[in-house]
């Protein structure tokens, strides 16, 4: 009896053993001879069972029980991290589990240049699948929400900083989120230069960049065109700029200025026929645009016109200013 319970317990062992073995070789062998890599989203409170069935549908664990259980053996199937994670077709499932529970998300890169329109940001959210078109609207026009974020203005443009953003993509998205985001990095990008300034002045800031951010071709021409309008408030001038009219004129325009839009005066963005700033800035300016707007170079220029070149002509007093148009774009 006792001869038979040693074999029994022999072949028990060496079964174990050989299972062991079995179940170590799996987990530790290449799952693929090629190397690819690839995408997989863990999306927040996802269950392990589907971790390992959403891994073996992508091909990337050769078998879905044995993934199963190591995660469960080795107590790492708790430590699963919700996010968007880059991983090669060729790891074993040892480094695959690794990888979900201590490895870095994979960010998504977000660019917003400079000198977009609220819409037009808005329009580049809704086409990348990070935010509603409408909601994003709404709550860029929420005086509550965006008192949340130190702005007093009748909307946040001018705020949505331009920056190339890395997000989560499964955190960073949505309009309240990704609104958020960019008006914190106006404020970290920005805040060595309002100092002590009230917001009402750094408002008015903003509005003149964006109006720099708008005329401007030429990098080292900004200061210059800051010291234009500078000048003209001064003189108390009209700041006759065509951008702030376009703004006005929103996504209805049609890509040419007529006389007709320069002579109209419910535009209240037509700085032709309105004095001073516009009522809210006509985009969101970049840093150096925004510097530019509070260090403006100091000369006497009050007019300047595009030489078709992404340059200007700047000129002291009218007559030169007309001398230049009838040169560059007027032909004469």
């Amino acid at each position: 009896m006792k001869k038979v319970l040693l074999i029994f317990f022999t072949l028990i062992l060496l079964l174990f053993i050989a299972g062991t073995g079995y179940f170590y070789h799996i987990v530790s062998s290449p799952n693929s001879k090629e190397i690819q890599e690839v995408s997989v989203r863990i999306h927040s409170g996802q269950n392990f069972k589907t971790t390992a069935s959403q891994l073996y549908s992508k091909g990337l664990v050769k078998n879905e029980t044995v993934f199963y259980f190591l995660g469960r053996i080795t107590g790492q199937a708790r430590e699963i991290k919700a996010g968007q994670f880059k991983v090669d077709s060729s790891w074993n499932m040892i480094r695959m589990l690794e990888h979900l529970t201590t490895g870095r998300e994979d960010l998504y890169i977000l660019q917003i240049p400079e000198g977009l329109a609220w819409w037009q940001v808005a329009g580049i959210l809704e086409e990348e699948g990070l935010a509603d078109y409408d909601q994003f609207k709404e709550l860029i026009h929420d005086q509550d929400f965006l008192s949340q974020h130190s702005v007093f203005a009748p909307n946040a443009e001018g705020f949505l900083y331009p920056e190339t953003y890395f997000l989560s993509p499964t955190r960073d998205v949505g309009a309240k989120r990704l609104i958020s985001i960019m008006i914190s990095q106006f404020w970290d990008s920005t805040s060595d230069l309002w100092k002590d300034m009230e917001f009402d002045e750094i408002y008015r800031m903003v509005k003149l960049a964006s109006l720099i951010e708008k005329e401007t071709g030429v990098r080292a021409e900004r200061k210059i065109i800051s010291g234009v309008f500078h000048n003209r408030i001064r003189k108390n001038m009209l700041m006759q700029c065509d951008p702030t009219i376009i703004y006005g004129l929103g996504q209805e325009f049609e890509g040419r200025l007529r006389r007709s839009h320069l002579d109209d005066p419910d535009n209240p963005y037509n700085t032709y026929r309105h004095h001073g700033l516009p009522p809210t800035p006509i985009c969101s300016p970049g840093f150096a645009s925004i510097k530019a707007a509070l260090f403006p170079e100091d000369h006497h220029y009050l007019y300047f016109v595009s030489r078709n070149d992404g340059s200007h002509h700047f000129s002291k007093n009218l007559q030169e200013h007309n001398r230049a148009v009838n040169k560059y774009q007027r032909g004469r």
